[in-house]
């Protein structure tokens, strides 16, 4: 159907490389620590919502422009990479909720004011979008399920990025509801939950100085 070859391996394939943990993962995982499940949830609509951006772009032919240009990539990766690391330093530098004398919480509203669904949303949307390696991945994947001949290439993009982004969807959800359920037993610990941020900020830093070091 519209020039889809080995749709049961693509299913496999995208189940693999979902149980597979990455920067989606480990930016599900970290919003969940962060704020709880539903912060976890939200944050991995975002990033569906970045893979279906990847899918029109790659139905359409603008993933394959962006892999064939050295200054695109590079524009893309660095910025992707500079969210990631301020993503990593704000957990790394976060006080925990608490943490501040009575005297100066009045002082400091914004440090403890939990992010807001839409925020979360965003976020999750654009750590996705400015992957590069996810630009890749799309560019590099997809194809091979998708017959050289057929007259519907448009369509077979679209339909393995609807089951891909589905796939997606249900594992990231799941991710967020086991990390916020883990993290809902240390949220009477403020040192425990100081700690994890501080993990989970290192991760989100490690990550984006290995996509700025990344090669085509």
């Amino acid at each position: 159907m519209f020039g889809i070859t080995h749709f049961g391996f693509f299913l496999v394939a995208v189940f693999l490389l979902n149980v597979t943990p990455g920067p989606d993962t480990a930016y599900i995982v970290g919003r969940s620590v962060a704020q709880g499940r539903s912060a976890g949830l939200m944050s991995a609509l975002g990033i569906s919502a970045g893979c279906c951006v990847h899918s029109l772009a790659c139905a359409f032919g603008l993933t394959a422009l962006l892999a064939a240009s050295a200054t695109a990539f590079t524009v893309i990766k660095f910025v992707g990479a500079i969210y990631l690391i301020y993503l990593g330093v704000r957990l790394v530098l976060a006080k925990p909720a608490g943490s501040a004398p009575a005297t100066a919480s009045a002082q400091q509203p914004a440090l403890a004011a939990p992010k807001s669904m839409r925020q979360l949303f965003l976020q999750g949307f654009w750590t996705n979008v400015l992957n590069p390696k996810v630009v890749l991945f799309f560019v590099s994947f997809f194809p091979q399920f998708v017959n050289a001949g057929t007259d519907h290439k448009a369509l077979a993009f679209l339909a393995l990025g609807v089951v891909f982004v589905v796939m997606s969807t249900v594992w990231n959800s799941f991710v967020a509801w086991v990390a916020g359920s883990v993290t809902r037993r240390f949220s009477g610990q403020p040192a425990v939950k100081k700690w994890l941020d501080r993990v989970v900020g290192s991760a989100f830093v490690g990550l984006g100085l290995k996509l700025a070091t990344a090669s085509r």
